[in-house]
């Protein structure tokens, strides 16, 4: 994952929070964490790299429509960067160390 973009970075995480989300459904997460529009220009070339990297697999739900999903890779490299930033971030929420 050290060689992704915050940007693909992002991506993966929604693409992780959601079941088979469509490109909107990213671009609309995304827009409301970063509070500006997310143009069609910077998603889908930056959800191509993800899906070369082998970090996310792209269906095809109809002719219109494609879904994204984790690959076991692309989970795996998020596992690996969340035990990365725990060794640098240790934050208490209610009690519970994040």
């Amino acid at each position: 994952m050290y060689d992704l973009t915050g940007f693909q970075r992002d991506l993966l995480y929604v693409i992780a929070g959601l079941d088979e989300p469509h490109g909107l459904a990213i671009k609309e997460e995304l827009e409301e964490y970063y509070e500006k529009e997310i143009h069609h220009g910077r998603l889908y070339p930056n959800l191509d790299t993800l899906v070369e990297k082998g970090l996310v697999d792209k269906g095809q739900r109809d002719r219109r429509t494609n879904y994204y999903t984790l690959t076991r890779r692309g989970r795996r490299e998020i596992k690996a960067r969340k035990e990365w930033e725990s060794n640098y971030i240790d934050i208490q929420y209610d009690g519970i160390s994040v």
